[in-house]
């Protein structure tokens, strides 16, 4: 497969974008240069030069398509994107511009990584405005030892050391009220939560943001 860089990943994402709304069109050379904020000069050349990787087929007069190869590439970054906003806006709780944050690393993210974001996400198929994560094969571990996942996406029954808290002062002063800090043990059960065996409620933002390494208990 042919290196491609960052500008190359952003044109090939953006005809994704396109021809996801239409996935029999065809990309307008001109309609995609004004999605990217250049030249239709600088979009054709472009083109081509991804033509000759394999990535976009040129088609006279007409515009031009993503290769199947293209297209896999093309969806891979877009998935990362999509991961990368969940991860810092519902983990981290980044309150920039959480778009242009993730548009800025996605290209940074190599397979290994991108699994591990997956996974501490709890393998998410959709964003929280409902778009569609595209799917690629990976390997999906249900649960294991030692990893770390938000409180939210520990399976039932399943417990977690508390490593992290990334909330605000407000929530913060809540789980101070039921006794939650760093180094506690936090089981799942169902939409609940068992802290020192007895039985807590806590809301899913609260959840997400209480980061445990996990236990097999």
């Amino acid at each position: 497969m042919y290196e491609l860089s960052e500008f190359e990943e952003m044109y090939l994402k953006r005809m994704w974008e396109i021809l996801n709304k239409e996935p029999d069109g065809i990309v307008k050379t001109t309609i995609l240069a004004e999605f990217m904020g250049v030249s239709p000069a600088s979009t054709t050349e472009m083109l081509q030069r991804l033509a000759t990787k394999n990535m976009v087929t040129n088609i006279p007069y007409k515009g031009s398509r993503l290769t199947s190869e293209g297209f896999s590439v093309a969806a891979r970054i877009k998935r990362r994107q999509y991961l990368l906003e969940i991860l810092l806006s519902e983990i981290i709780g980044y309150d920039g511009d959480v778009t242009a944050a993730a548009c800025e690393l996605e290209h940074s993210i190599n397979d290994d990584l991108e699994a591990s974001i997956d996974r501490i996400l709890g393998y998410p198929d959709h964003t929280r405005d409902g778009q569609r994560i595209p799917l690629v094969e990976r390997d999906v571990r249900v649960f294991s030892q030692d990893v770390l996942l938000p409180a939210v996406n520990l399976p039932n029954g399943k417990s977690g050391i508390i490593e992290l808290i990334v909330l605000n002062q407000t929530d913060n002063k809540t789980l101070e009220g039921v006794g939650i800090s760093i180094g506690s043990t936090i089981e799942k059960s169902g939409e609940k939560y068992i802290l020192n065996n007895k039985e807590i409620e806590i809301s899913e933002t609260i959840a997400s943001g209480i980061i445990t390494r996990t236990m097999v208990v």
